[in-house]
Order: structure tokens, then sequence, then C-alpha cells
């Protein structure tokens, strides 16, 4: 008897065993706050969990999330006094309870009530932290309303303002001064307003337009599926709509792109509830840089040849020089190889940009040792200069299934942007650690830093930051690739800088392939 009771009790504790983790994890996917752990141990402090209520209170998804720091929820907002607080509390390992100002991932503002315990280990020292939040914006707004209702003198002055802008005569001088063409809607999709950027774009005048509902126009050709799921479907649930691609046969026209941006707006009295659309017409511009894409394809095509020929001639000829020729001689033939691998490594580029824009850039996903890969290109950058101390720490505990050519080809890109824009740094750090069934690989530079303004445009094709430009030329696509290839592999790219003090470049690769594509 006593032998099946303790049976039983082994049998529930391997149970309970079993299941905590499970239990666990539902528990917090449960909870109504957003909670995060992050790793102390790690450089720059980095989230290692999210809970389903963080993602859905930021917007962002577990793969944009994990690796970062808490910081990027503030995006350009960071001179707020509170995260000097927040910066002081994690210094000293100290509990705190903030409101901080967030943003989610479509740029909208929410309040946020934080609070940050540490978590110790036996020997006292801070290994995590915990972070839970609330939204607390609802709170915050009705406390902005009772404040606002106390100063009526201020009021009275924002209604009179208000009344003014909301004048007829107002909004039609708005109207017009756009160069896009503008439609003001009412609820019901009926006209109210068209300037004449719209009548000249799409051949139709006033008494066309106005007072007509929108899918009725020009004998039905603006009944189009697309704009009727932006207007009806997606706009009620999402205000504002920016950068909605249409594309559409208008029978007197013919083919236009359009890029549709649209805004509800709720006010009271006259005006209550329009809608502005927005219509820029994009079918030359796409047309250009379709031909423009062409012509990249093609020229870089045509160029390789004749270089890969020319390499081998001066390869030939520095053969067959005589062992003691001059040596100015022999430094013009070293250079111009020199010369010849940069401009081969600039039409390489070129043909990457070109499959990127064809959709045809491969993907060959093969299972490698990441460690290893990393060193390489470490190792080859050391051999490259020695201008610079390179410090690697951390490894990955496992290999990785994906294209080895490719991330050691952006590697070595965040590697040499480095050293090529901190000239009077000596030291460089390189990080690998695994995160949360994430890789995660930084580079950390101590240079001339890169403002929040063009860290939004970076990895944009062809953008290049004003001042780094005369400085160091280049044509800006060698971060468009890398953000290209990270992407491809399923995973996230982005940089942390401050001017004047350094710039970090990280990446995160999921290490479960269905988290790719």
């Amino acid at each position: 008897m006593k032998n099946e009771r303790d049976q039983e009790h082994i049998t529930v504790a391997q149970l309970s065993t079993e299941n905590i983790n499970s239990l666990f994890q539902s528990a917090l996917d449960a909870s109504i706050s957003g909670i995060i752990i992050t790793d102390n141990n790690l450089p720059d402090n980095p989230i290692i969990y999210c809970n389903k209520s963080f993602e859905r209170i930021s917007g962002y998804s577990r793969k944009e999330i994990i690796g970062h720091n808490c910081r990027f929820l503030q995006r350009d907002d960071r001179e707020q006094k509170v995260r000097e607080e927040l910066r002081e509390a994690v210094k000293q390992g100290k509990p705190v309870n903030v409101e901080i100002r967030n943003y989610t991932k479509s740029g909208e503002l929410f309040w946020n009530e934080l609070y940050v315990s540490p978590i110790t280990d036996d020997r006292g020292q801070v290994t995590h932290f915990i972070g839970v939040q609330n939204d607390v914006s609802a709170r915050k707004k009705a406390e902005q309303e009772l404040r606002m209702e106390r100063e009526l003198m201020e009021e009275k002055v924002k209604e009179r303002t208000a009344s003014l802008q909301l004048s007829e005569e107002y909004l039609k001088s708005i109207v017009e001064t756009v160069r896009e063409s503008l439609l003001v809607l009412d609820s019901d999709l009926k006209v109210l307003t068209a300037n004449e950027e719209f009548m000249r774009t799409f051949k139709v005048n006033r008494a066309e337009t106005i007072n007509k509902k929108l899918y009725d126009l020009g004998n039905g050709q603006w009944d189009i599926e697309a704009l009727k799921e932006l207007l009806e479907k997606i706009l009620p649930t999402n205000n504002p709509v920016l950068d909605f691609e249409v594309q559409h046969n208008f029978p007197h026209i013919g083919h236009k792109l359009m890029l549709l941006n649209a805004h509800r707006i709720e006010l009271e009295g006259t005006y209550k509830d329009r809608i502005l659309l927005a219509i820029e017409d994009i079918t030359d511009r796409r047309a250009i840089e379709l031909r423009k894409d062409d012509f990249l394809a093609v020229a870089s095509h045509e160029l390789k040849t004749p270089l890969t020929t020319i390499k081998g001639y001066i390869q030939v000829a520095t053969r067959l020089l005589p062992k003691k020729s001059d040596a100015k001689l022999l430094n013009i033939m070293d250079k111009a190889n020199v010369q010849l691998d940069r401009l081969n490594r600039l039409i390489a580029e070129l043909l990457d940009v070109s499959k990127i824009q064809s959709g045809n850039l491969e993907v060959h996903r093969d299972k490698f040792d990441f460690n290893n890969m990393v060193r390489e290109a470490v190792d080859a950058i050391k051999r490259a200069t020695d201008s610079h101390e390179i410090i690697l720490s951390g490894r990955i505990d496992r290999s990785y299934v994906g294209d080895e050519a490719q991330l050691s080809q952006v590697v070595n890109n965040l590697l040499a942007n480095a050293i090529k824009y901190s000239p009077k740094a000596k030291k460089i750090e390189v990080s690998l650690s695994v995160i949360s069934k994430y890789i995660k690989f930084s580079v950390r530079d101590f240079g001339m830093g890169i403002s929040l303004n063009d860290q939004k445009k970076i990895f944009e094709r062809f953008y290049r930051v004003r001042h780094i430009q005369h400085q160091f030329p280049g044509m800006g696509i060698g971060l468009y690739i890398c953000e290209q290839i990270i992407e491809q592999h399923g995973g996230t790219l982005w940089v942390d800088s401050e001017i004047d003090k350094g710039s970090i470049f990280s990446f995160t690769l999921p290490l479960d392939t269905n988290e790719t594509g």
C-alpha cells in the first residue's frame, strides 16, 4: 500500500515538473500587462523574453523585439528626464517605478507605467531585469482633459482659433495649395472638395466631381477594389493610412500607379467626420526607377567582363616583369590591382542591388559554423588594417542554417564601415550571442555617430549622410544590401547611435527556420 502511494506521489511530481514551464508561459501570456526580461550579463542589456501583451501594446512582433535594448520604444523622444532615473536604477541594480512616453511600431504615442525589478544570483549580482508595463494613456488623457477644463480662458482662445481653422475658405485654401491630388470626402464617401491638381491629373471638371460619390466618378472608373479596401476596411481601424499603393487602368487616361494617403478627421460642428484622401501619381517615377534598375543591371554585367580581362592582363604583365624591375613600376602595378579589386566590388554590389530589385537574390541555405564565419571576417579585417584593435566576445553554441557567403558579406560590410567611420578611434567591439532562440551579432565603433534623422534613412538604397559624403565618398548601397540579406533570412538589422559617441550596428537571426521568410 505504501509503495502504491509513493508511486502516485512520484507521478504527480513528474507531471508538475513537465508542465510547470508551459503553465509559467501560459500565465505570462495571459497577463494583460506587458512583461519583458533583459539579460544584464550581455552587452547593452538586451531583451531576451517578451509576452504576448508586450507585443500587443508595442505593436512589434517578437522577432523585432528580441535583442533590442528597451530604449527603442522611445524612438526619437530620447530627451525625457525620466530616462536618467531609469539608467541610474539599472546601474545601481535597484527597482524603479516610472511613467514614460513610448511609441508603438506605427508611431502612435502611449504612456507606459513601467515597473523594473532586478534579479540577482546567489552572490547578490544582478543577472537580469524584469520589466512590467501597462498602457496608462487613457488615464493620462483624462488628467489632461481635467487640466484643460480648469484653464477656461485658454480654452476660449483655442476655440476661437479652431473656429478660424475650420472655416470653409481656410480649408479650401489648404486643399488648393497641396501639389498632390486631394479629395475631401464625407462619411458616405461623397466628394465635398477636390483641388485643381485632381481635376488636371484625372481630366475631369468640378460638375462631374463635387457632391458625387467617389465610386461613381467618371462612370464608375473609381470603383476600384483596392480603394474600397483602403476606405472601408483599413482606414476605420488604422488612422491614418500612409503610402497605400494602388494601380488601375482608367478608360480615358490609361494605366496609373498611385500612392494613397488617407486620414479620417472627427471634428465637431459643420465639418464633423471628414476623410482627407491624397493621391500621388507615381506612374512616371516608378517607370524611371525601373529603367534605372535595368540600366544598372545591364551596365554592371557589361562592365564585369572587360574588368575581368584587364585584371588578367595586369596579373600576366606583373608575372612577366623582370625580377629586378623598378620599384615604382611594381608599386604602380600593385595599386592598379587594388583599384581593380575595388571596382569589382562596386560592380558586384550593383549586381546585388539589381537582383534584389528584380526579386532574383537567391539564398542558399546550408548548415555552417557561424562562429568560424565571424572569426574569419574579423581576422581578414585585422590583416587588412592595423589602425584599430578589434575585440571579439561571445560565441554561438550551435550551427546555423543559412547562406554563409551572403551573411559573411554582411559581417564584412559592418566591420569595414565601423573602421571607416571611426578614423580617430582605436577600438572596435564585436559581440556574438544567442538570445531567446535568436543569434545576435553587434559591431560597436566609437566614431562620429549618426543623427536620429539619418538613422531612419541609412538603409535606403543610394542614401548617403550628407556630411559623411564629403569626407567618405561612396554609393550608399552597402547597408541596403545588408538589410535585404538579413530580411531574406528572417532577421532584423538596426542601428543605435549618438553623434560623436559612435554607433552600434546589430542584427538578429532566428535559429528556428520556421520564423524565416
